[in-house]
This record gives C-alpha cells, structure tokens and sequence, in this order.
C-alpha cells in the first residue's frame, strides 16, 4: 500500500483521523456525535480514509437501542512510531501505533557502562530500532517517524559542531539504515511529556517534572506544549548558581554535582560510621538500608530529600506550576516524597507535588509520544515540527525500493 503522506484529504477525513489518533476505536454514530458530522458527511469521510488504508472497522458494538454500530480505528497505512530513551546504561524502546497502542518494548545494556564510546551507543540505539520494527513486524507497515530522547540540550545549533559529542553524534549508524525522520529531544522534556499523556500529569496543562537520579533536570510544560526556551535549554536547573554565600563562590554545573547520586554517595560514605557496617555503594543501596531500618541510611536520606525540596521551593518561586512531578532514580523514591513536601510547603507556597507513575519507561513514553505526534503531522501536512528532526542520510533512502514505505535495514555487522 502506497505511504499517504501528503495525501490531499477533506476537512471532514482530517477530523476524523485526529479523534481516532486521540481516542483510538471508536463506533462511527460516536465519532459523528463527537464532531458534529452528518451521516452522509460521516459516511463519506470514512470511505475516503479507508480507501487510503487510514482507517480500518474493528468489529462492532450494540447501542441501548438494540441498533448495531461498526467500530472503527486507525489503519495499518497509518503506521507506527518507535520512541527511544538513550539512558547512561541501557538504551530502551517503545513502538506505539499514532493512538498510542503498544506494538513492542526493547531494552539493551550498553557495554562498559559510562565509558562506552560514541559508535558503541549508537551500535545499541541502532539494534534496539531495528528489534523494534521487527517486533512489530507487518501489523503496521510504515514507520512514520522515531523520536531519539538524549541527555543533551537539544537545538538546531548545536548539531554538526562537534561529530563527537554533540546531540547527534550516535546517530550517524541509525540514519544510514532507517528511511524515516528522526527526532532528537532532550530526555527529561520526553520524561515530561510522558507524564503529560500517560501519567500522573494527566490533565494538567501546566505542570513541571523535576528530575533527580545521577544527573537532575526539569521538564516545563505550559498549555500542554513543551516550553524550550530560546536556546532549547529551559530546565538546565543544575546551572542555578551554587553553592551561594557571603563565603562561598559559586561553581559551574556545581548544584548539579551537589544533588546528583554520585555525590550523595560519596557524602555517605566519608562519613558512614562503623557501625553500620558496609556503607552503600549506590543511591539503590542507600534507600534500601533506610526501608530496612538503618537510622545513619534514613538521616542521610532525609537530608536528601531536603535539599530536593530546597531545589522544588526554587522551581514553584520561578514557575508557579501547580503541580510538580518528582521522577528519576532517586526524585521517585517514596521515601523522598514527604520531607520534600514539608520543606517546600515551609518555604513557598502551596503546591501539590507527586511522584512518578510511569518508572523506568516514562521517558520512552514521551519520546514515542512526540513521535506520533509528529507522524500524524506528517499525514495531515500540519506544521508540527519539534525542534530538532534529522532526514534519513542518503544510504538509507537508496537502500529502499521505489515506493516502499517500510524502512530497509543494511546487514547487521
């Protein structure tokens, strides 16, 4: 089946696909209800979309009356997306079709945690994609796009200025074998995202995810978009000038060092007493010792959590949000949650604050989100443009056949 983008539909097939995108299946008198749409209209704007294989009928459901109403739903000519989370061990990935169905969930280490190269990544985000569309196999037959979420900041200026260690550079392999756009976001903005559309930011069109594991970060989001900021850099709050005194000279990155997990650890162990026996080799085995009871364990992390709620006090002083979202490593720990709250609620005013409900996958869930969105773009010919999308390289679109929507991947070395 011929790839639809840039098909010419009618206003009316325009409507319908974006309810089925938002809602998933559907009865048709419902998805004609929902827009206001005659019978003969309605009628119509689903003939036009099933033609081009955009929508397809999933059954039926009887009404109250007795009458029987076809339920329909979006079509395998509408694709798939696949969005990946780049995370400094494992590199995760999560097909959705664009109403956000789960087709597949890939996961791979990364060799020589925190010391792998830049090709090394990017030989795993490569294999990673490709189990993925295999996984989905031929149910969907056009991978419409593929958000990558890195944790860089993420804008068109920075790429290409440093093939090594810019947002981009792992990349390269992905390219030459997958003839779809790529999607470059920073991590904690998809992390953000995904709580927006899946999580415990459901229905908040302004809220901040505070991110707080090895590094921290913030994810803003205002009117249910992304807010960027002019370089792509809102959210950098490990910038915040710190430590800051009459006596103390502020370091660069300095609060980012002081709050993430490495540091914590280093602090506890310096002054782990003896009888506690081993101190903890990581923020995982620190929170482990204080749910078992250790006293030293719970004082060190409830001065954690304390700096954490300084840092939450600071965000709703500067943004107002009304909800905060505390995720990560150590940020979704539910020993964290309550001293932040009694800090943050000492120094501000009073903000609701929640932990993440989506784990690990919370940031592939966003990446795959932004994804979808920018594929029904694709097919509405709708501006949708994230910040940053990388065409194919030139061997991917050579390596498909003329025609060809699935994505043709190279021999695997």
């Amino acid at each position: 089946m011929a790839d639809p983008n840039g098909l010419s539909l009618t206003e009316s097939s325009r409507a319908v696909l974006r309810v089925l995108a938002a809602q998933g299946p559907i009865t048709r008198p419902r998805l004609g209800a929902i827009l206001d749409l005659s019978k003969p209209t309605m009628s119509a704007a689903v003939s036009e979309l099933s033609e081009a294989g955009l929508v397809t009928p999933f059954g039926s459901q009887k009404g109250a009356t007795g009458r029987t109403a076809t339920i329909y739903g979006l079509g395998p000519a509408a694709g798939y997306v696949i969005g990946i989370d780049v995370g400094e061990a494992q590199v995760r990935a999560i097909a959705h079709s664009l109403d956000d169905a789960l087709l597949a969930t890939i996961e791979e280490r990364i060799p020589r945690r925190g010391k792998a190269t830049i090709d090394e990544v990017g030989e795993v985000i490569a294999s990673v994609a490709r189990a993925a569309i295999l996984a989905v196999g031929e149910k969907h037959t056009v991978l419409r796009s593929v958000a990558v979420a890195v944790p860089r900041i993420v804008s068109p200026h920075r790429l290409g200025q440093n093939k090594r260690k810019g947002p981009d550079a792992a990349l390269g392999r992905l390219r030459t074998r997958i003839n779809a756009p790529i999607i470059l976001e920073n991590n904690v903005n998809c992390a953000a995202l995904g709580e927006f559309h899946h999580g415990t930011a459901k229905n908040h069109d302004v809220f901040s995810y505070l991110q707080v594991g090895v590094r921290i970060g913030l994810g803003i989001v205002v009117n249910g978009k992304l807010f960027r900021g002019y370089n792509g850099a809102a959210g950098e709050i490990g910038r915040l000038p710190f430590p800051w005194s009459s006596t103390d000279t502020p370091t660069r990155e300095g609060l980012e060092h002081y709050l993430g997990s490495n540091a914590l650890i280093q602090r506890c162990t310096k002054d782990w007493p003896d009888d506690e026996g081993e101190p903890p080799a990581s923020a995982k085995e620190l929170f482990a010792k204080a749910e078992a009871g250790s006293p030293c364990a719970q004082q060190w992390v409830a001065r954690h959590a304390g700096d954490i709620g300084r840092l939450v006090a600071a965000c709703i002083g500067m943004l107002d949000p009304g909800l905060i979202v505390l995720g990560g490593g150590v940020g979704q720990n539910p020993l964290v949650l309550e001293e932040v709250r009694r800090v943050a609620r000492e120094l501000t005013w009073s903000t609701e604050i929640a932990a993440s409900s989506l784990g690990a996958h919370g940031t592939a869930l966003g990446a795959a989100r932004l994804a979808a969105d920018h594929g029904l773009g694709l097919i509405l010919g709708e501006n949708r443009q994230p910040a940053v999308v990388l065409p194919p390289l030139p061997e991917a679109t050579q390596g498909a056949k003329k025609g060809e929507a699935t994505p043709r991947w190279a021999t695997m070395a």
